[in-house]
């Protein structure tokens, strides 16, 4: 069964992580298809949105595990697989296409990262989404760092991310981290509502004011992009990283510092 799925509503094309046994875990080879997926709607010239969304119970639970474990025993390969990773999350932003994540259920680390690459989210109220990198010793390293505080906020950033803090469907629209908020069963239909707003513009137009808004926005993306790797090139070789995946793996309360 393919990884992810293609789903085209006229001129919407749904792209559907599609692991839901495993919570949409970010696999490499779930990775590798959902870029495999982005370039083809990117060059087709008949999608004019594209909606990524979860199988199942959520949108995704992350990177998964096991990856984080072959990290933590190989830390000197995090700079080229965070690469292959992050070119396929700015896709998302580079794409002359308007970009949606519709998320349902939970949006955790690496997802909520590739969220935050979308242009818009519309979020479940009962859904919840949060970066909790650094409850494994590690920083949000695929844009959330450099693209979170442009929504949110430097402040709110720092607490979302510093604390590894988690927040509801509702609370995540309060604070401009989602663009829209709309019960679990109302999801589709909101997104929808979305997208034909979207599609009563120019596409010329609504393309190249992406652009110029992105960097407006993020002047200095590049740089900090660079920044997040380099830090979690020193994350991915300490102490605390080894005990956050061994407590991960041992389902426990990592003990960092010797806490």
């Amino acid at each position: 069964m393919p990884l992810v799925l293609v789903e085209d509503r006229d001129a919407v094309r749904h792209v559907v992580l599609n692991r839901p046994e495993k919570r949409n875990a970010l696999s490499a080879a779930l990775i590798d298809e959902l870029g495999h997926a982005l370039h083809g709607a990117a060059g087709d010239e008949s999608v004019q949105i594209v909606v990524l969304r979860g199988a199942g119970a959520m949108f995704s639970s992350g990177m998964d595990t096991a990856d984080l474990g072959a990290l933590a025993a190989d830390p000197t390969r995090l700079r080229e697989q965070r690469a292959a990773i992050l070119a396929i999350w700015n896709l998302c932003e580079d794409m002359a296409k308007p970009t949606i994540a519709q998320i349902h259920g939970a949006c955790l680390g690496g997802a909520a990262e590739l969220a935050l690459a979308c242009d818009m989210r519309v979020i479940a109220s009962e859904a919840v989404i949060g970066l909790v990198e650094t409850r494994v010793g590690l920083i949000p390293d695929v844009g959330g760092c450099s693209r979170l505080p442009a929504l949110v906020g430097l402040g709110r950033a720092k607490e979302l991310i510093m604390a590894s803090k988690v927040v509801d469907g509702t609370e995540a629209e309060r604070i401009g981290l989602a663009n829209r908020v709309a019960p679990a069963n109302a999801l589709d239909a909101a997104v929808a509502q979305l997208a034909s707003e979207l599609l009563a513009c120019a596409p010329l137009a609504v393309g190249l004011a992406k652009g110029v808004l992105n960097a407006a926005a993020r002047p200095g993306l590049a740089g900090t992009l660079e920044q997040e790797v380099a830090a979690q090139e020193l994350c991915a070789t300490s102490a605390d990283f080894r005990e956050g995946t061994a407590a991960l793996a041992e389902r426990r309360a990592p003990e960092f510092g010797g806490r």
